[in-house]
């Protein structure tokens, strides 16, 4: 992926070294490790993170680095690509929004370590990435990567897709999406509440192929072999193999954040393009 000579992001809020952090955001990519099979063994995520339904489904300002942190030289790198890939989102929504007469209100992305906190409580590393409704906030510890790199997804793109999808769910937070589909789960059984969040999820995903659609029109971003490295992402962190591997039976009810062969279709839909419009899961569900 080509992203060295990229613009960097103002919105990068380093907070690693930093504690406890400050506020925190959850929803998203909650996908790895102990959260992850929480979710798959049927605990619904505002219990087990403690929020409120919202923030579930998943502004702007000035670089926050905090210099008492001793980063490696790959962790250097990986903060440096996070905020290339960050400022691109913004440049991809920024006239999206604005060709819809609206305004993109860009998120900050807070890296940390271990565990911080958001207007959404308190999270671990153990969480994954995710996105927090409440302060418009993209979290990620950079030892996710290894995660991922473990889960079968390794290469850059596949790095870049986990921040597109979480930047998604900002985007269906700025459109109100976020808080019609809430107010729906809070009406609804526990298993309709699960599907409801399957369509969001694959929802962020659509939207992160539309960034990276735009991305490798508007900056050529793209390197042989990383569209296979993000759809091996998306395939890694579907419900149906991610309930395998915890060594439970496939069971779709479930589900909250879509399959393996839902999540590759609606990156590639994404993908393939580029137009948001496209993205509407809801109404294929329908």
């Amino acid at each position: 992926m080509r992203w060295r000579d990229g613009r960097r992001s103002d919105n990068i809020e380093d907070r690693r070294g930093s504690g406890m952090g400050g506020p925190v955001r959850i929803g998203g990519l909650g996908l790895i490790a102990t959260v992850v099979i929480a979710w798959l063994m049927g605990a619904n995520p505002s219990q087990i993170f403690g929020l409120v339904a919202d923030n579930i489904l998943g502004g702007g300002g000035s670089s926050n680095v905090n210099t008492a942190y001793q980063e490696t030289g790959v962790e250097r790198e990986q903060a440096e690509f996070v905020s290339v890939v960050m400022a691109s989102t913004e440049d991809i929504w920024n006239p999206i929004f604005q060709e819809a007469n609206a305004q993109y209100q860009e998120p900050k992305l807070v890296l940390f370590k271990d565990q911080t906190s958001s207007a959404c409580g308190m999270s671990s590393s153990a969480t994954g990435p995710f996105y927090c409704p409440g302060d418009r906030k993209v979290y990620i510890d950079l030892g996710f990567f290894n995660e991922l790199r473990q889960m079968g997804a390794s290469g850059e793109f596949a790095r870049a897709y986990v921040i597109g999808h979480e930047v998604g769910h900002h985007v269906q937070n700025l459109l109100g999406i976020t808080t019609q589909i809430s107010r729906m789960q809070n009406q609804s059984s526990q298993r309709d509440s699960n599907a409801l969040s399957v369509l969001l999820e694959l929802q962020a995903d659509c939207f992160a192929g539309v960034w990276a659609n735009q991305a490798q029109r508007k900056f050529n971003i793209l390197e042989q072999g990383d569209i296979e490295a993000g759809l091996q992402a998306a395939a890694s962190i579907g419900d149906d193999r991610l309930q395998r591997m915890s060594g439970r039976a496939v069971n779709p009810d479930r589900f909250t954040h879509g399959s393996s062969e839902q999540r590759v279709q609606w990156f590639k839909t994404g993908l393939q393009y580029g137009d948001m419009n496209r993205c509407n899961t809801f109404a294929s569900a329908r």
